[in-house]
């Protein structure tokens, strides 16, 4: 049984590729986890098939009110700081499981490891169970949506834990990894979002929106997370799967294609800081957009 393709023909899977490169959506270089995982955002502004999406548009496919979005970062792109929050204290526990989180995202993607390379082949096998891989480096890998034949080279920017939040995705609600993967609801782009890449970008943001590679959280939504993890250890890997969620669901809404990928980004980076930030958030299951999960 062959795979899916979500693009509409060849033709379009090979200007896709093409335009994907171009555009960077991962930056393809020697990095450390903590570097980023994106270019700069690029509209898309001559798509043939539609036109772009108006700024204004972009605003109202976001959930709630659209004078927040604007008003969300000042003009230096710093957040707000939360006073009420400055006195915050973590448990014993909050500091054992953040830190335990922090060293896994310290760990690199290690082409030598026996222990990563059984990751990304186990990733295929709940990705394509009916497809044999051919081997570590092959074309195959494009088809989950990675730049090239080996999926090593996009790792690099957020490192091993890129490849632990797809695997738990796919382990833990294999039915949305799925959905996500092949691209079987809404109605999709002709040059669809490559899946796999995407998914180390959703890693990279997430780290970032959570002041992961800081000492402790200074705004609201690093402290309620921290917060979360006391109820839950996953929470991290939890959120990851969310996010990748709203990604999907940020698409649809604003009727996107590739070239406009880093628009969705930042669009449900915005999004998902603002549920982050909601008073009372102690569970994950708190947040909003948890039963996107079971749609």
């Amino acid at each position: 049984m062959g795979i899916p393709f979500q693009l509409q023909a060849q033709q379009g899977l090979q200007q896709g590729r093409a335009i994907l490169s171009e555009t960077k959506i991962m930056i393809k270089k020697e990095s450390s986890p903590s570097e980023p995982a994106g270019g700069q955002p690029t509209k898309n502004t001559s798509n043939p098939l539609k036109p772009a999406m108006p700024a204004a548009a972009k605003v109202n496919a976001m959930v709630g009110n659209r004078t927040w979005f604007g008003g969300l970062f000042n003009g230096s792109g710093k957040r707000r700081q939360v006073n009420a929050e400055k006195n915050f204290e973590m448990t014993p526990i909050q500091e054992q499981r953040l830190q335990k989180l922090k060293d896994r995202l310290n760990i690199p993607y290690d082409e030598t490891r026996l222990d990563h390379l059984e990751s990304l082949k186990t990733l295929w096998k709940v990705s394509f169970p009916d497809t044999k891989l051919t081997g570590l480096v092959s074309e195959q890998w494009k088809d989950m949506g990675w730049q090239g034949s080996n999926p090593a080279t996009d790792f690099r920017g957020s490192g091993f834990v890129s490849l632990e939040n797809l695997l738990f995705f796919a382990r833990r609600y294999p039915a949305a990894f799925q959905r996500l993967l092949l691209k079987t609801q809404g109605l999709r782009a002709t040059w669809e979002y490559p899946f796999a890449v995407a998914g180390v970008n959703i890693s990279h943001m997430l780290i970032q929106l959570l002041e992961l590679n800081s000492a402790r959280p200074k705004y609201l939504p690093g402290i309620n997370f921290v917060r979360m993890l006391s109820e839950h250890e996953e929470a991290f890997d939890i959120l990851y799967c969310i996010a990748f969620e709203m990604m999907d669901a940020q698409w649809l809404a604003m009727r996107a294609s590739y070239m406009q990928f880093n628009d969705v980004l930042e669009a449900t980076k915005a999004q998902l800081e603002r549920e982050l930030s909601l008073e009372d958030l102690h569970r994950i299951q708190d947040l909003p957009a948890y039963n996107l999960l079971f749609k």
